[in-house]
């Protein structure tokens, strides 16, 4: 599946496991490997809530925006997971399928000596840290999308990753990109749990807890954001390029 797109080949591909008979991590974490998706998702279609995990092709993650979306977008209509981060529900609305999330507010901190070097060029205007990334908030748009990050001075950092922000300078509210050399993936195309960082972080600063928010990855993609006290509901499409069997 193309998750936070309305195209084929846009958007944040995900691999979507259907599960028939259990299956333990080993198992999932070779298959994601073998995918080579940002994110894989297994799910038990069987069960209400359905059981659902995430992983890349290195690790199991505690939350993934777009490979949720990609399983809802398989199972159809309103659905129920049960995950590492708890009860994740989505809801079908018209093309859109939107997911309940935890929301992220991120906690101000230091700029950190290594982001200089790991974010060359960037005037940095503000760093915070939420519950996996840091998010560093840079002066405009064009500063997002001209970035050329350093990836070995990004490893250098102890999180999940670094989410990159700006107000956007068109129709969009906000701008992002995402890395996370730590976790196998130097730049994650659309990445749905980051927005609940963003959606925490920008809604206070902007006036407004309806955001639309653009990540300028070279697949790109977009988020509706809609923040609601400690809840983040974020908004996409989906499309399917290819169903198979696996074999093992």
């Amino acid at each position: 599946m193309d998750a936070f797109t309305d195209r084929p080949f846009r958007g944040n591909p995900a691999g979507v496991v259907l599960l028939t008979e259990p299956r333990d991590a080993a198992w999932m974490q070779d298959i994601a490997a073998e995918m080579r998706h940002t994110e894989t998702a297994f799910v038990d279609p069987s069960v209400d809530p359905h059981p659902l995990r995430w992983f890349t092709p290195t690790i199991e993650v505690d939350l993934c925006g777009h490979a949720t979306l990609a399983t809802a977008h398989v199972l159809g209509g309103d659905r129920r997971f049960t995950t590492r981060s708890g009860i994740l529900t989505t809801r079908q609305s018209g093309d859109y399928i939107e997911m309940d999330f935890p929301a992220d507010p991120p906690e101000p901190v230091d700029e950190l000596p290594v982001l200089a070097k790991a974010l060359p060029g960037m005037t940095i205007k503000a760093v915070a840290k939420g519950v996996s990334d840091y998010l560093v908030e840079v002066a405009d748009a064009n500063e997002v999308r001209a970035l050329r990050p350093d990836f070995q001075a990004l490893e250098q950092i102890s999180s999940r990753g670094v989410i990159v922000t700006a107000r956007h300078d068109g129709a969009e509210d906000v701008i992002s990109r995402c890395f996370y050399p730590n976790s196998g993936m130097p730049e994650d195309p659309v990445t749905g749990s980051a927005h609940c960082t963003l959606a925490s972080y920008w809604a206070p600063r902007l006036g407004t807890a309806d955001l639309l928010a653009e990540q300028a990855s070279a697949r790109g993609g977009h988020v509706r954001m809609t923040l609601e006290d400690d809840r983040v509901r974020l908004a996409g499409t989906a499309v399917t390029v290819l169903r198979g069997q696996l074999s093992v």
